[in-house]
């Protein structure tokens, strides 16, 4: 031992640290980290990265860094050295619709290189990640699973809702009232009162959006302490939940419980189902595919359809239905529809978690109770038999689409295509109203490598709602949703057309047919009309040549398999 150092027992948590701090030639190291207040027995405990997503950018993570300073503090009670670092964020909500939005999913990469750098250059014995939007959540988790130190996820929880002329509101009212004021059906009065009402307090997106729908399938994945994807930013609650978190993670570093151990293909079809019975977002498909990939657990687009088929609706959640996440928090949070959903024998109870006990365990306790209540329906009469996510493939996808039917009544559509090449075009299109009831948006060029990016459509499907033509004309893209789009939507078409995917194929007039019965979605004209078509088409340039999206764009896989840079 190094007589600088006290003569003092290792913590067994010290699996990478002592590269950095350990022996004679460390010392110019540990002079470094007394710089920042290590002190001599400091360096016989193991080393938490604390990775804050705190930003002064977006409500979604304006409080993430009072949020650190918690956790902090009780990670040093459990004997534990935290270091805070900050990743960094791109709000969807602030870059929908213009250049921003090519950045997002890019951020969701970037989030996950520089944790892994982070955590690989400082030798880190373990992550206590804390993030918030759509993308902040899958970044801090992926390099949890690619870098396998113990870990745990907590989310910064979920905005409250607004409140205007009597009536709940929240961001998606201020992406709908666009559409209904562009159409003369909402007057200046409404408009700016739901511009200074909507967002009224810290918190990602109050519906089961994004990024409530991927927090809560970290809770059903067993990365997030249970009940925790639920509680409001402002909650007092927010305090008890870094403080667990903390301890968790104490245990989980003592017993070396790893992100693998818990992030098993069966944990994966636990957030599935979880994130179908719920409700949740198109984008789920995106991002939990990410993730597998980044815990080597085979899992592909191609699995969701037999989720979808199975699992029951259970809770009446924004876009489609009348809840934000705070009621559902009130009614008995994620928790409460996993213990309904593992009475019924859908989910894996045997599978580990950050608690160090099995999902059945930490649900064991928890009462499911439906009267008084009209968040989260019996399984025997839910808001809707099947999941909201289902898969379509045919000769527009031949490598898969995602289609979102939660708030659907019509789920079979066939009309004329209006193609635009970007979404700007499709927006002002949209807003002039040059889209007619019957017609099949098709928004293309907006895909991993075309966009590049993967910009979310929110912008155009809520300026169709907000001129009255959701369900009464299709949209389809190979770019995303938000989580707060609904209507006849399918994205993620795939191949994308700036592969030569047949969506590059597609002409003004053409038939398109969607039917969620059959999972299919056909561009109605011959196979060889389609490779006639292809024979002299090009990528389009899309303007990026250095930078961040550049390299996006030509490192990235297909939407199918995550839109992944590894």
């Amino acid at each position: 031992m190094n007589p600088s150092q006290p003569n003092t027992p290792d913590h067994p948590g010290r699996r990478y640290s002592p590269a950095m701090t350990d022996g004679l030639e460390r010392m110019p190291h540990r002079a470094m980290l007394r710089a920042i207040g290590f002190q001599d027995e400091d360096f016989r405990k193991p080393l938490i990265g604390l990775a804050s997503a705190g930003a002064e950018l977006s409500p979604c993570n304006i409080h993430h860094d009072s949020l650190a300073v918690i956790a902090k503090d009780e990670l040093a009670r459990q004997g534990l050295k935290p270091m805070k670092f900050n990743t960094f964020v791109v709000t969807d909500g602030q870059a929908m619709g213009h250049e921003g939005m090519k950045a997002s999913l890019v951020s969701r990469d970037g989030i996950a290189d520089v944790i892994e750098l982070v955590v690989r250059g400082h030798a880190l014995d373990g992550i206590f990640g804390i993030g918030g939007c759509d993308k902040t959540i899958p970044g801090t988790v992926m390099p949890m699973a690619r870098l396998n130190r113990p870990s745990i996820f907590c989310y910064g929880g979920s905005m409250k809702a607004g409140h205007f002329h009597g009536r709940t509101i929240d961001i998606v009212s201020a992406f709908e009232a666009v559409g209904a004021y562009s159409a003369g059906r909402m007057k200046e009065e409404e408009r700016y009162g739901i511009e200074c009402s909507a967002c009224p307090v810290a918190g990602a997106c109050g519906g089961m959006y994004t990024a409530n729908t991927l927090a809560s399938a970290m809770e059903a994945l067993g990365m997030s302490l249970p009940g925790s994807s639920s509680i409001p930013a402002v909650d007092p609650g927010q305090q008890e939940h870094m403080k667990n978190s903390a301890r968790a993670l104490a245990h989980l570093i003592q017993q070396n419980i790893l992100p693998r151990d818990i992030m098993t293909r069966k944990a994966f079809e636990n957030a599935i189902r979880t994130v179908m019975a719920l409700g949740g977002s198109t984008n789920a498909v995106l991002h939990l595919i990410a993730l597998a990939r980044e815990a080597e657990v085979d899992l592909s687009i191609h699995d969701f359809n037999s989720f979808h088929d199975t699992t029951p609706m259970l809770t009446d959640m924004k876009p489609a239905g009348r809840y934000l996440m705070e009621d559902l928090h009130a009614a008995g949070g994620v928790p409460m529809v996993m213990k309904m959903l593992l009475d019924a024998g859908l989910l894996h109870g045997d599978c580990l978690t950050v608690t160090g006990k099995t999902m059945a365990e930490n649900l064991a306790h928890v009462e499911v109770r439906l009267e008084g209540q009209q968040v989260v329906k019996s399984l025997s009469n839910p808001e809707k038999q099947t999941g909201p996510i289902a898969i379509l493939f045919g000769s527009l996808a031949p490598e898969g689409s995602v289609l979102k039917t939660c708030g659907l009544v019509q789920t079979e559509h066939r009309g004329p295509a209006r193609v635009y090449d970007g979404e700007s075009r499709a927006q002002e299109a949209i807003l002039a109203g040059d889209v007619k009831e019957g017609d099949v948006v098709v928004i293309r060029y907006e895909g991993p490598k075309g966009g590049p990016g993967m910009r979310e459509m929110l912008s155009p499907t809520a300026a169709i709602a907000g001129r009255g033509l959701a369900g009464k004309v299709a949209l389809i893209t190979d770019g995303r949703f938000s989580g707060g789009s609904h209507g006849l939507i399918v994205g993620h078409v795939t191949p994308e057309a700036q592969v030569g995917g047949p969506l590059a194929a597609v002409r003004d007039g053409d038939t398109i047919s969607i039917s969620l019965q059959e999972k299919r979605i056909d561009l109605e004209i011959t196979e060889q009309e389609i490779r006639t078509r292809l024979q002299d088409w090009q990528p389009r340039d899309h303007g990026y040549k250095r930078g961040a999206l550049a390299k996006f764009a030509a490192l990235c896989r297909s939407a199918s398999e995550g839109a992944v840079t590894s």
